[in-house]
């Protein structure tokens, strides 16, 4: 069977089976409570909606709420989960140079990417408000976004490509220095650590400032026009009318888009493995846990990386969450 009869076979008892599920379920509750009393209407209200949402958590349940107990059972354990060495490996992960620098290395990415995207994608979208194509300007800022990580990588390690000297030079970057007069560099062994990952960096921004410029720039055209109308009748001029009158009124957004990028950040992967594979003193928690897990075989180690990693974007996740809560009772 090939594929493609394989996807339409799989989406037909997809729906068919939540169709099935969904009738015969109803079907058998009203069976039940077949009664035409006050009692039966009331379970059939409590239970009819568990119904509905029991397929999704037993999903979430399966594919979430399970693979995260069992990491944690597993980061207890040695390299082949053979034998209990208690919180061992949380002590090697806190203690090993190697983790020392990741742990480095990904507050350095807290520090800047998220920062920098959030500001290059509101100066893009306030701009842009200004200029006569303002469509076809804010497509080339987003045009990274349709790009995977990975292939993102894999054009930045064209523009960062190192050749001897004597030679033409592919990268772009170098062939500018080696026109203006320079020698060419390998940025990220001859740039000091921890400040070669910057070159990594770039990149995330380069991604994400396309997707904070979207959501802020959204966020900048719901804003009532009758408060920046007001603001320059008081005599505003269009630095006090961004920072006192716009940018406040955007602010959830600002936050949302900001720990949206961090939660990115902490998870951020891809860009280190295919551009340096964490060598030269640019390794980041995801990649380690790579490391560990599948090129050393210590599912141990790479488990106690995984939990790590979990507890650090929870926190973010919650305060996201509690803020969206605190906007519906607003609104």
């Amino acid at each position: 069977m090939d594929q493609i009869s394989q996807a339409v076979l799989a989406i037909l008892l997809g729906v068919g089976g939540m169709g099935f599920y969904f009738f015969a379920s109803n079907f058998l509750l009203d069976r039940v409570y077949a009664a035409e009393t006050q009692a039966a209407d009331r379970a059939k209200k409590r239970i009819r909606p568990w119904l509905f949402v029991a397929p999704a958590l037993l999903s979430l349940t399966f594919y979430l709420v399970y693979p995260a107990v069992d990491t944690f059972r597993r980061s207890l354990f040695n390299a082949r989960t053979e034998e209990f060495v208690g919180i061992n490996n949380y002590v090697w992960a806190f203690t090993n140079e190697t983790l020392r620098e990741a742990f480095r290395n990904n507050i350095l990415w807290l520090l800047i990417v998220p920062l920098f995207s959030v500001v290059f994608g509101l100066a893009v979208a306030v701009l842009a408000d200004k200029v006569r194509y303002e469509s076809l300007a804010k497509a080339f800022i987003f045009m990274p976004m349709a790009i995977s990580f990975v292939g993102a990588s894999v054009v930045w390690r064209f523009v960062y490509a190192f050749v001897p000297p004597g030679r033409p030079q592919i990268g772009i970057l170098n062939a500018i220095v080696t026109s203006l007069g320079g020698a060419p560099k390998g940025w990220f062994i001859d740039v000091p650590r921890p400040w070669n990952s910057l070159f990594l960096m770039v990149v995330l921004i380069w991604i994400q400032a396309g997707f904070a410029m979207v959501l802020l720039s959204a966020a900048l055209k719901a804003v009532p026009e009758e408060t920046v109308e007001a603001a320059k009748i008081d005599g505003a001029n269009d630095v006090q009318l961004f920072f006192r009158i716009v940018l406040p009124q955007i602010r959830s957004t600002v936050f949302v888009v900001y720990t949206t990028i961090v939660i990115i950040v902490l998870k951020v992967f891809d860009i280190v493995f295919v551009m340096t594979s964490g060598q030269f003193g640019t390794e980041v928690l995801a990649n380690r846990m790579f490391r560990e897990m599948f090129r050393f075989v210590n599912f141990g180690r790479g488990s106690t990386i995984a939990v790590i990693l979990m507890v650090a974007v929870v926190p973010i996740m919650y305060i996201n969450i509690r803020r969206f809560r605190e906007e519906e009772l607003v609104r």
